[in-house]
């Protein structure tokens, strides 16, 4: 596997991450079968897609940019669809998220 495939894997795990992230709000504590199961298969989806693109990547590397993906996913998502806050502060702190995320992708190896 290339590198090029390998970021391109990390970044569906990402995204695959902002998907069990929204979708755990939906399981009310898994106690809903049909959004607990839709988690589940997510998060596994997530791990293993994450877990592929790890062969290639450095795991510090690969690790700190699947979970930025997902809390800014998860963040940008809450605000545009589930009402949650998009104050200054929290705007900044996710723009500094998203630095973090390219800046580990332009320094890895």
């Amino acid at each position: 596997m290339s590198v090029n495939s390998s970021w391109i894997i990390l970044v569906i795990a990402g995204l695959f991450e902002v998907v069990w992230a929204i979708g755990i709000k939906y399981t009310q504590g898994f106690t809903r079968l049909g959004p607990s199961i839709f988690t589940l298969v997510s998060m596994g989806i997530s791990f293993y897609l994450l877990s592929k693109a790890t062969v290639v990547l450095p795991i510090g590397t690969a690790y700190g940019v699947w979970v930025g993906i997902g809390a800014l996913g998860a963040a940008v998502v809450g605000i545009l669809f589930l009402n949650e806050s998009a104050n200054p502060a929290r705007i900044f702190f996710l723009s500094l998220l998203l630095v973090a995320v390219i800046g580990l992708k332009f320094t890895s190896e």
